[in-house]
């Protein structure tokens, strides 16, 4: 796919390749993106120690794969385990399927969510902004908090071809296995897939 933005594109605000801090994004419509984004205190500081060496690891698969198994220890307080919070941030993540972007998997982990989508007419820095804006008000009314509820940023990586998304899929469905909350994908209710395998 090029990288090539129209005039168009670019006022409805896609950027293509581009970075905000230390994590690099390509963002234009038509893109399949597997998109990560975290609970605040997911990396806790009092264990920066043992995280922060996740971020010298130079090979850029490494780290993902690192910073994944990092994530599904569950650290911080892991809102997203509470039923409400959970539902609230399901429902955010299905409310503009079909219009902003099309959802092909989600999976809402107790510190983190893992989203599967294509692109359609909203750059997915502004659909990541919205479902983390939308979800954090009313989660600190669920949870009678407030403050920071997500991370600034996000990881998102573009698929390269139909096996790359069909083993993303995979990954997506059996991250709640992998992390140990349960024995088989489909007992987790927080997995969304837009067609069974």
């Amino acid at each position: 796919m090029s990288i090539h933005l129209t005039e168009q594109e670019m006022r409805a605000g896609f950027r293509g390749w581009n970075e905000r801090g230390y994590l690099p994004h390509r963002d234009e419509p038509g893109l399949t993106q597997f998109v990560t984004f975290r609970l605040v205190d997911s990396f806790p500081s009092e264990l920066r120690e043992e995280w922060q060496a996740l971020w010298k690891l130079e090979d850029d698969r490494e780290r993902r794969l690192q910073v994944e198994a990092w994530l599904d220890l569950g650290c911080g307080e892991c809102h997203l385990k509470i039923e409400p919070v959970a539902a609230l941030v399901f429902k955010a993540l299905r409310q503009f399927d079909g219009e902003r972007y099309h959802l092909l998997a989600f999976t809402i982990m107790p510190n983190h969510v893992h989203v599967l989508m294509k692109v359609i007419s909203t750059p997915v820095s502004q659909v990541v902004q919205s479902w983390k804006r939308f979800t954090a008000n009313r989660a600190n009314i669920i949870l009678h908090r407030r403050g920071r509820f997500w991370q600034g940023d996000y990881w998102d990586t573009y698929m390269r071809d139909v096996e790359h998304e069909a083993r993303t899929i995979r990954y997506i469905r059996n991250n709640p296995v992998k992390a140990g909350l349960v024995s088989d994908w489909k007992a987790w209710p927080w997995t969304y897939l837009s067609s069974e395998e």
